[in-house]
């Protein structure tokens, strides 16, 4: 049986990085009531860096899956489930174990029902209000979702002989996105957005469910498709790859007032899509061998990347416990930023050392 090779993207450790970075000071701004006062002015825009985490697995996870097809590999259940229970269940378990059995950690009150972080459904009907601690565990089920019905997919097309026409089945759900985030807003947001608790209701019903929210890992697997089956198209992008990064960037600044209130009609529809495909174009642009993304390594980012699932799991509780801990202490927001920032690196670099890297050796020895 012939074997998939691996390329390493080095420009794709530079947008993890950044994605996690953006995320944590999104929250933190949040966690810490916009304190420093110079951040929620940098920090605002820090929750599309989920929308960039989306983009990356999709792109990521169907490239894997579409090599093997493309070299005549069948797709192994097994193999593709195994790996991503290992990478994901035991950082994420443990995860759960602290906030379900730490009270400590959390840094809202309350949670959802256990059953639901463990069946991976904790984003659908998620009420901020009531369950607002661990809810950005939210992605987590959107990822699951996709890891779940992307290789299913796959194969259901391999097996009607119509993988030739899966973009289509691209476009359908990238334009279905729209339809279903038209009736959420004018259905089920509107009629509440007179209430007290409109932004839950928001958040309840357009940010959080899954088909609202394809629209990152869509155009992840739209780049992979044309990586690995249209040489001659990504031939003539690869001109480009500077060039795309800042195309990137002029999306995404339009984006950034499109969205300044989430809670518009064009934001809710329209802004989702606009994020993924911002992203998708610097995606595209860190892939491209002849951006400057591609070419430059740096130790700090690598470093970084390979701890942004223990801080994004974790950071929020980290944050809640060092304001818990040192705020008696330490009047200086700006010094309590940076403290907490070595926090949370520090306890994302011991669940890698003591959690994620042993699981992963196990996985080598299982597969």
């Amino acid at each position: 049986m012939n074997k998939t090779v691996t390329h390493k993207f080095y420009g794709l450790d530079h947008l993890r990085a950044f994605a996690i970075l953006v995320v944590f000071l999104f929250h933190y701004y949040i966690l810490s009531g916009g304190q420093p006062e110079w951040l929620p002015k940098v920090a605002s825009f820090g929750w599309t860096g989920v929308d960039l985490f989306f983009v990356l697995s999709g792109f990521l996870i169907s490239s894997q899956l579409f090599e093997q097809i493309k070299i005549g590999e069948s797709i192994s259940f097994r193999t593709f489930f195994l790996k991503r229970f290992f990478r994901i269940i035991p950082a994420f378990g443990f995860t759960v174990i602290l906030y379900f059995c730490v009270p400590f950690f959390r840094e809202k009150d309350s949670l959802a029902p256990l059953w639901k972080y463990l069946t991976f459904i904790q984003n659908l009907g998620l009420n901020l209000k009531l369950n607002g601690a661990f809810s950005h565990a939210w992605s987590l089920c959107v990822e699951e979702h996709f890891y779940l019905f992307l290789p299913l997919v796959l194969l259901l097309l391999q097996a009607k002989s119509v993988f030739k026409y899966s973009y289509w089945l691209l476009i359908l759900l990238f334009l279905g996105g729209f339809a279903i985030r038209y009736y959420s807003y004018t259905y089920l947001y509107l009629p509440k957005s007179t209430d007290n608790l409109s932004w839950m209701y928001w958040y309840k019903y357009l940010y959080y469910p899954t088909y609202t929210r394809l629209d990152g890992l869509l155009v992840g697997v739209s780049i992979a498709g044309f990586y690995q089956f249209s040489p001659k198209v990504w031939g003539r992008i690869s001109q480009y790859g500077n060039l795309l990064l800042v195309a990137s960037l002029a999306m995404l600044s339009f984006a950034y007032f499109l969205c300044e209130d989430q809670t518009t009609f064009n934001a809710s529809v329209f802004g989702f899509p606009i994020i993924a495909i911002g992203y998708g174009l610097m995606v595209a642009g860190a892939i491209n061998p002849n951006s400057f993304l591609y070419r430059t390594k740096s130790m700090v980012t690598s470093q970084l990347a390979s701890l942004s699932y223990g801080l994004y799991l974790t950071h929020k509780g980290i944050i809640h416990i060092t304001h818990q801990m040192l705020s008696k202490y330490i009047s200086n927001p700006n010094l309590m930023l940076v403290i907490s920032t070595i926090t949370c690196i520090v306890f994302a670099y011991f669940l890698q050392i003591l959690i994620e890297k042993p699981f992963m050796r196990l996985r080598n020895r299982v597969l």
